[in-house]
């Protein structure tokens, strides 16, 4: 059979012909013969109907978009912080420094982390703690890895632990793993035994794991001059992308860049940038200049000083308590209930507050600091131009001179205008002070002296260097009063500042405080993981404390820190250390975009 086919060339023409043949379009043409019948007015309304049904579907696509969108915080931008000093170990276990610390911070992570609102897992995808509060059983998360892509495994954490414990590493984190033992049942579980209950404990595990394949072939010896300090390895949020280091061989910038693998999720922020300068000057004068726009740890003066007003800061009270405890037993006098109620009455705490912080600080009225007991919102920055601290004193020097003059009246004591000293049955009202040279607590105690002298109290004051006040006077409990400072934790343990046991060095009773009921109350306390029960045993606590009057308490100083205006996401609860603020680093955020609430990362 034979078939008849096309020659290329007529296929050819066939196609050319049927593309380029003239068609109608029967809707267009009848639209077209349409708008040929209508007059010229009646096409000016219908294209004007046409334009706003236009305009009104693209507002009811934007409503709808609106309707089912939400601004999010998306991947990008920068913070350049500047510091004083530079980074020697980024090591969690030998941070000496803030740089160290800081940089500690971003580029290791935990077993746990300590947001504002409370204790979350990091590595550990979940734990357990035993009825008794003695065990805790960690399982760590399967896909955890390290900067390099190393998996985290329970030998990291053994590993860390037992360097920590090591006592030729001399870990200042030592203290915090004394008499704990730690086993792994599998590579994916630990478990820490504890002598005894100890509450605390949880905040422990936040201690940054040390990668064991970098770390385990380094003596002892030469921990502190391993490469690692200065190049390290974690599985934090941020992990170290370039060192900047000058002829000394001293770093002058680390830049930081996310690390996507981080457990809680791959932070916003596109790079971190640290800054460091020689001295305070030239860190300020660098702020001004705008080369850098984040400083942490300003003081009330410095922040004072700044020309610069663009900017945000967030201040939020440290969990210390600054107050003068009483040695009663090394000055009769004070053991007087009412010379200790006079001491306390002559001094306007609100005053000192505002002269010697700026403001910047939480009055105490009892040992136990802000952020301890209950739950306190965190601190978001505020704009600095739009603040202004009342920093203005009221003057009540007459009212609490009275107020100490009625106190002493009552008790017995009378004033001898001669010798201008208050006097008891021929004892006379004179104490020294002790304290440290540091200029808060020089500006503070010679406050205080005036104070009490304007109230015809006869103090003395002596300044020690810091080592001189610990061996020479604090350690043999060798003052009548002295001005110190506590620091006390967030999950607080007072119990070495005011448990009767702790009354001899190295215990830190330094009030040299006895009462049973405390003691009673203070055991239960650090051992007590229930954190509302806690709360009432540290109130009570207080009580009984208060009615002894063994201290003047005064204050807890703020913990200021610039950052720039456009940084969101920022929450600081209470600090135990300044590094602290970089615990929900990976939620800071600088750029947002808007996408439907379906696909939000919250």
């Amino acid at each position: 059979m034979d078939f008849d086919h096309d020659s290329p060339t007529d296929t050819t023409q066939n196609l050319k012909k049927t593309l380029v043949e003239k068609r109608s379009l029967w809707h267009v043409s009848a639209v077209e013969t349409l708008l040929r019948a209508l007059s010229p007015s009646e096409r000016l309304v219908l294209y004007g109907l046409t334009i706003l049904l236009g305009i009104s579907a693209l507002t009811l696509l934007a409503g709808l978009n609106s309707s089912v969108s939400v601004t999010v915080p998306a991947a990008g931008g920068e913070l350049i912080e500047g510091q004083v000093g530079s980074a020697r170990f980024i090591n969690p276990l030998l941070t000496i420094s803030q740089p160290d610390e800081d940089l500690s911070k971003l580029v290791y992570s935990g077993l746990t982390r300590i947001l504002p609102d409370g204790v979350v897992s990091d590595l550990a995808e979940k734990y357990t703690i035993s009825e008794d509060g003695t065990t805790y059983t960690f399982t760590l998360r399967p896909d955890a890895t390290f900067h390099d892509g190393t998996p985290v495994t329970a030998d990291d954490v053994l590993f860390t632990v037992a360097a920590a414990q090591n006592p030729s590493i001399k870990s200042p984190r030592r203290a915090d793993w004394e008499g704990v033992q730690v086993s792994s049942p599998d590579s994916h579980t630990v478990i820490f035994k504890l002598a005894h209950a100890y509450a605390p404990f949880i905040e422990n595990t936040a201690l940054g794991i040390l990668p064991k394949h970098i770390w385990q072939n380094v003596p002892a010896a030469e921990f502190p001059f391993s490469p690692a300090n200065t190049r390290p390895v974690g599985s934090g949020p941020f992990l170290i992308k370039n060192v900047t280091i000058d002829t000394t061989g001293s770093a002058t910038r680390y830049e930081l860049i996310p690390f996507s693998g981080f457990t809680l999720g791959k932070p916003y922020l596109g790079r971190i940038t640290f800054i460091f300068y020689p001295n305070q000057e030239a860190l300020l004068k660098a702020f001004d200049a705008k080369k850098i726009d984040a400083i942490a740890g300003v003081t009330p003066a410095n922040l004072a000083s700044l020309k610069r007003s663009d900017f945000d800061f967030v201040h939020v009270p440290l969990p210390r308590v600054f107050g003068v405890f009483y040695n009663q037993s090394h000055s009769p006098v004070l053991a007087d209930a009412s010379v200790r109620a006079a001491l306390e009455a002559a001094i306007d705490k609100r005053r000192v507050v505002n002269s010697i912080l700026g403001g910047y600080g939480a009055v105490l009225e009892g040992p136990v600091p802000p952020g301890v007991i209950g739950f306190s919102e965190a601190a978001t920055p505020i704009p600095f131009s739009t603040y202004a601290k009342d920093s203005a004193a009221t003057d009540a020097a007459t009212t609490t001179v009275d107020a100490a003059t009625i106190i002493l009246k009552r008790a017995g004591w009378t004033f001898d205008e001669t010798g201008g000293v208050w006097m008891k049955n021929k004892v006379e009202l004179s104490f020294t002070i002790a304290t440290a040279d540091e200029p808060g607590l020089v500006t503070t105690v010679n406050a205080l002296a005036e104070a009490w002298r304007a109230a015809g109290i006869k103090v003395t004051v002596q300044v020690y260097s810091l080592s001189e006040l610990n061996t020479g006077v604090i350690r043999p409990r060798s003052y009548d009063a002295i001005l110190f400072g506590e620091v006390v934790g967030r999950t607080a343990d007072l119990f070495a500042f005011w448990h009767s046991s702790q009354r001899i060095d190295p215990g830190l009773n330094l009030a040299l405080y006895t009462n049973s009921r405390v003691d009673s109350l203070l055991t239960q306390a650090r051992a007590t993981s229930n954190t509302p029960e806690r709360d009432k045993l540290y109130a009570q606590f207080e009580t009984e404390v208060l009615k002894d009057n063994p201290a003047l308490f005064l204050y807890a100083p703020e913990f200021i820190y610039i950052l720039p205006n456009t940084m969101h996401g920022v929450a600081l609860g209470a600090l135990t250390t300044p590094s602290e603020r970089f615990l929900n680093i990976y939620q800071w955020y600088t750029d947002t975009e808007e996408v439907w609430s379906i696909f939000s990362r919250n």
